[in-house]
């Protein structure tokens, strides 16, 4: 996969690892417990874990997430929507006797997007999606009242890269 960035094309150098297919970026999301965003921010940017879910449709990704209503991720966000993320799944650390000779087995997907806050009628389905990363094969059931006080947020995936390196 290339990845576009302000009207260049960069191409990943260790192309051995690079992850092309959406379904296979899609698996590798879906291995991963933890999505990190990077919001802009005045002088760093902010990072923070979260839980997410992902759906991949029409060959657009789009990752949700859930939170407090208030808070600097909240106050970042109304600033300005445009976020990077980053998730990855640690599969095998390798340490040989020669330190230089260590190596590590991961799965990774970078990317960035636009992140909005969801209006009151798109929560659920964002919410199942959700659910659906860490228990699949039963049906959710959300309470009112809570969905009501949770902000829920979708990012629209623009750039998305994967790798893999198996050990």
């Amino acid at each position: 996969m290339q990845v576009i960035k302000k009207g260049r094309v960069i191409n990943m150098r260790r192309k051995e690892f690079e992850v092309k297919e959406p379904t296979e970026l899609l698996e590798i999301m879906r291995r991963c417990t933890a999505c990190n965003l990077a919001f802009f921010d005045a002088e760093y940017p902010y990072i923070i874990p979260m839980n997410f879910g992902v759906v991949l449709k029409d060959g657009t990704f789009r990752l949700y997430f859930h939170g407090a209503k208030a808070g600097t991720k909240i106050d970042l966000l109304k600033k300005n929507g445009h976020v990077a993320f980053e998730m990855h799944k640690e599969l095998k650390i390798v340490l040989p006797d020669l330190a230089c000779d260590s190596s590590m087995g991961f799965e990774s997907v970078c990317g960035n997007g636009n992140l909005r806050l969801l209006e009151a009628e798109e929560k659920l389905g964002a919410l199942t999606a959700l659910m659906n990363q860490y228990l699949t094969g039963r049906e959710h059931v959300f309470d009112e009242k809570e969905v009501r006080a949770t902000a829920v947020m979708e990012l629209v995936v623009n750039q998305i890269s994967g790798k893999k390196r198996s050990e």
